[in-house]
C-alpha cells in the first residue's frame, strides 16, 4: 500500500471579496476569513478514499506558511489524514514564497517520509499559479498526471483521466508519481464533530525550509498590486444599424 503526501494551502476564503491594500503592496489579509484551498480539499478527499479502499497505508498533510497554516492541517486531519507537517514560513518570506520553493519543500519531504504518491490541488485560488505539481515532479524526476478528474490505482501504476483543452485524455504512469486534482475528481466530505475532536490529538510536526535544506530567497520582487480596471457601463442601442455604426467608430458599447 502507498504512503501519500497531500499538499494543503491556507488561502483567503473563496466567498470573500478581495481588497487591495492602500499602499498597493498586496491584498488585505488581516481580519479576513481564510480556509483550505478548494482544490486541496479535493486532493485530501481522494487520498482518504484511497485509504478507505485499502490502497493507501498512511496519509500525511503538509502546509507551507505562517502559524495559522496549522488550521488547514487540522481540517485535513479531521477529514481522515493521519498526521501533519507544518513547514513554517512567515512575514516577508511568505509574501514572496513561490511554487518553486514549495515544490522543493514537497520533494524533500517526499524523500524524507519515503512516500509513494503526492497529491496536490491543480492550483491555488489566490495566485492561480498551477505550477507546484509539475515542479515537484521535475525535482523528484517522477511521472506526473495533472488536472486529474478520475484516478484508478493499481499495484505499481495509476490510470488517470485528465481534462485538457481538446476534451479528456487518459494517461498511465508508474508509481511513485505526482497527481494534481481537478474540480470533478470528487466531492470533498465535511468533517464531523467527532473527527474534529480526534484531529486535535493527531500529531503535527513543525519544521522550517532550512531544516530541509531549501533556500526560500525570493526570485521575484512585488512592484505593485492593483485592482483590475473598472468596466465602463454599457449602452442600449435602438437597432442593428446603430450597433454596426458604433463598431465602425471603434467606440465602447
Amino acid at each position: 500500500m502507498a504512503r501519500v503526501l497531500v499538499g494543503v494551502k491556507r488561502v483567503i476564503d473563496y466567498a470573500v471579496k478581495i481588497r487591495v491594500k492602500p499602499d498597493k503592496t498586496g491584498v488585505v489579509t488581516d481580519g479576513v476569513k481564510h480556509s483550505m484551498n478548494p482544490f486541496d480539499e479535493i486532493a485530501v478527499e481522494e487520498a482518504v478514499r484511497m485509504k478507505e479502499k485499502k490502497l493507501a497505508s498512511e496519509i500525511i498533510a503538509v502546509s507551507v506558511g505562517p502559524t495559522q497554516s496549522q488550521e488547514v492541517i487540522r481540517t485535513a486531519l479531521a477529514m481522515g489524514v493521519d498526521k501533519g507537517i507544518h513547514v513554517e514560513v512567515s512575514g516577508k518570506d511568505y509574501d514572496t514564497l513561490q511554487p518553486i520553493h514549495v515544490s522543493k519543500i514537497l520533494a524533500e519531504l517526499a524523500k524524507k517520509e519515503k512516500v509513494d504518491l503526492i497529491i496536490v490541488g491543480k492550483q491555488a485560488i489566490d495566485d492561480d499559479a498551477n505550477q507546484t505539481a509539475q515542479m515537484t515532479a521535475a525535482n523528484l524526476d517522477w511521472p506526473q498526471a495533472t488536472f486529474a478528474s478520475q484516478i484508478e490505482k493499481g499495484d505499481k501504476d495509476m490510470t488517470v483521466k485528465r481534462e485538457v483543452d481538446g476534451g479528456m485524455e487518459t494517461v498511465k504512469c508508474k508509481i511513485p508519481a505526482v497527481i494534481s486534482a481537478d474540480l470533478r475528481l470528487n466531492e470533498p466530505r465535511y468533517a464531523t464533530l467527532p473527527n474534529i475532536m480526534k484531529a486535535k490529538k493527531k500529531p503535527i510536526a513543525k519544521m522550517t525550509p532550512k531544516d530541509l535544506g531549501v533556500d526560500v530567497t525570493p526570485r521575484i520582487k512585488i512592484l505593485s498590486v492593483e485592482d483590475p480596471p473598472t468596466r465602463q457601463a454599457g449602452v442600449v442601442l435602438p437597432d442593428v444599424d446603430a450597433l454596426v455604426g458604433k463598431l465602425k467608430e471603434g467606440g465602447h458599447i
